[in-house]
């Protein structure tokens, strides 16, 4: 399975795609919430499992019952797409609002593209997942697996964590720079200088 970064890296790719060909239909507000979506979505309970594990306990049991339910392309969608589409509009609406994020049409997303993009994302994790995983039966896998440097599972090193995070951060609030509404660069004119970040 990718770590963030891969996820973080398709799914922006991926929308600065669609936002080209579509002309700019395919809004920077799109290109955001299906990113969130691919990057952190179906991971949400894997990442509560992982801080739950920090604390021990019953924050560890309830982070391992989240990280069930919710890595699974279409349970994510189910518990946490209806909710999740209520919020995402909400901040569609504030980011136009406040001019923090450009869009072609001036109109916020509506709950149904918001459940949309989240129904893209959690099949976009997955498809990135289900590339890199194949229970090993790939000869890269074999060689990978048979280092033995998992014992049981993969550990996490804080600092590569916090790395990781600072990197994905400035990949987003570049993002949002170069996708403001108040910028002298239309979305098209953006799209280099995108394809650089």
């Amino acid at each position: 399975m990718p770590g963030p970064g891969p996820h973080l890296m398709y799914a922006m790719g991926s929308g600065l795609c669609l936002t080209s060909i579509s002309n700019g239909r395919f809004s920077p507000h799109h290109t955001l919430f299906y990113t969130i979506n691919a990057f952190f979505g179906p991971d949400v309970g894997s990442f509560t499992e992982w801080l739950g594990s920090l604390f021990g306990g019953s924050a560890h049991a309830f982070g391992s019952a989240l990280e069930d339910l919710t890595h699974h392309p279409l349970f994510y969608i189910l518990l946490l797409g209806l909710p999740l589409s209520f919020l995402y509009s909400r901040i569609s609406s504030y980011l136009l609002h406040t001019q923090l994020l450009d869009s072609l049409s001036r109109v916020p997303l509506t709950r149904m593209q918001c459940f949309l993009l989240i129904s893209a994302g959690s099949f976009t994790h997955f498809f990135l997942d289900h590339l890199f995983e194949e229970n090993g039966k790939t000869t890269t896998y074999t060689w990978i697996l048979s280092t033995g440097w998992w014992q049981s599972r993969a550990p996490v090193n804080p600092d590569a964590v916090v790395v990781v995070v600072f990197l994905c951060a400035c990949l987003i609030g570049g993002f949002f720079y170069l996708n403001r509404a108040n910028a002298s660069n239309s979305i098209k004119k953006s799209h280099i200088s995108q394809c650089f970040l």
